[in-house]
């Protein structure tokens, strides 16, 4: 018999197709589901998991003076490209997060994942040029590192103790509104790689948001996933991603997790 050839296989076999699979349960939790919750989120709080509430608010001061830097910055470069005045007052500028900040699953002390946008005029040199001797300028900025030789280029520095990893975009658009959505897929067109890469962060991260119907649940199971693979070394961002009913309580999702974890073939554990 001839032997099949590799096209001749793969009409034989049916294609796998992936997406979104049944719910785990419809079943709410019992009584003692929440009673173990409780216990596991207090069993996390020694390994600095969860941040206190003045740190929080410490991040939200800097995330604000930043993006004030930002239209700051957008503003006299319009100036000294000879924009028009009227251009130069609505082109804004904005700062997006992304990552385990945005998710809201950040723990004591790490840094943020942050997006610059900004409109037509500002040139990807000019961020990593003008923009990055401006932080240095700056008042509680320090360590400015300019890596613009990365699959993603950024700009990482500390601000008042915390540190930042920002990426750039330029979308073409004459000003950017304080109320952009990142996730209308229209905003792709006629962009170069470098800047489809930098939104992908705020894009994957704002569509898990968008999809999870029970946040809070989700990013409880994810603080318990991510202390469980960081202190086996599995990986050092590991992200979960799961479609959870709103009835689900987290520690009967996080069983299930693990459990889906250990069934895998071919699986390495540390």
């Amino acid at each position: 018999m001839r032997e099949m050839t590799a096209s001749a296989m793969l009409q034989v076999q049916p294609p796998k197709h992936y997406g979104i699979t049944s719910p785990i349960s419809c079943v709410g939790p019992k009584e003692i589901d929440y009673i173990f919750s409780q216990k596991l989120m207090e069993a996390m709080k020694p390994f600095g998991v969860f941040e206190d509430e003045e740190e929080l608010s410490h991040r939200i001061v800097v995330l604000g003076k930043l993006n004030s830097l930002v239209k700051e910055w957008i503003a006299e470069l319009g100036e000294c490209k000879n924009i028009p005045p009227t251009v130069i007052t609505a082109a804004g500028g904005k700062i997006f997060t992304f990552g385990s900040y945005r998710l809201g699953v950040h723990t004591k002390g790490a840094d943020i994942d942050a997006l610059c946008v900004a409109p037509r005029h500002v040139e990807r040199s000019d961020f990593f040029q003008s923009f990055s001797e401006k932080l240095k300028l700056q008042d509680g900025i320090k360590n400015v590192r300019v890596v613009e030789d990365a699959f993603v280029p950024v700009i990482k520095f500390e601000f008042l103790n915390i540190e930042i990893d920002l990426v750039f975009a330029r979308l073409p658009l004459q000003c950017i509104p304080d109320n952009l959505d990142l996730r209308d897929d229209s905003r792709l067109r006629s962009l170069d790689i470098r800047c489809i890469r930098s939104l992908n962060g705020c894009r994957v991260t704002d569509e898990i948001l968008h999809l999870v119907p029970n946040k809070e649940t989700f990013r409880l199971t994810l603080r318990a996933v991510k202390l469980w693979a960081k202190s086996k070394l599995v990986c050092s961002g590991f992200m979960l991603f799961v479609c959870l009913l709103p009835n689900n309580d987290y520690i009967n999702l996080a069983k299930f997790v693990f459990k889906t974890y250990f069934s895998w073939e071919n699986h390495f554990l540390c």
